[in-house]
């Protein structure tokens, strides 16, 4: 993992290690989704011949997990939280209700009817 963070972070707010972890997956998916995409469509057609699919394949499996974006977990950027996050925002329920309150979030505000 170390291999990948930046000696500097531009992340403003609360900060502790899974957010770093977390911004760190973040801007590593970015970076390879065009290469992971290239080599996933090789491996998908068919009418390539096989032995350059099968390299295509270990190139895949050999390429670091923090490429992938299933490592991406949603987490609140305000409290660090990994559960509970409206995707929409990335904030945890209770930030989010918070904010949306004070009327930080704008176009949000509370519903009566």
């Amino acid at each position: 993992m170390s291999q990948f963070r930046a000696k500097t972070l531009d992340i403003g707010g609360y900060v502790n290690k899974w957010i770093i972890r977390d911004h760190t997956k973040r801007k590593v998916v970015a970076e390879y989704e065009t290469e992971r995409q290239s080599l996933r469509y090789i491996i998908r057609n068919t009418s390539l011949p096989q032995r350059m699919r099968a390299q295509a394949q270990l190139q895949l499996s050999q390429m670091h997990c923090y490429t992938r974006p299933t490592q991406v977990k949603n987490r609140c950027i305000m409290g660090g939280k990994g559960r509970g996050v409206l995707s929409d925002f990335r904030m945890g329920r209770f930030q989010f209700r918070m904010n949306a309150l004070a009327g930080n979030i704008p176009g949000v505000k509370k519903a009566s009817w």
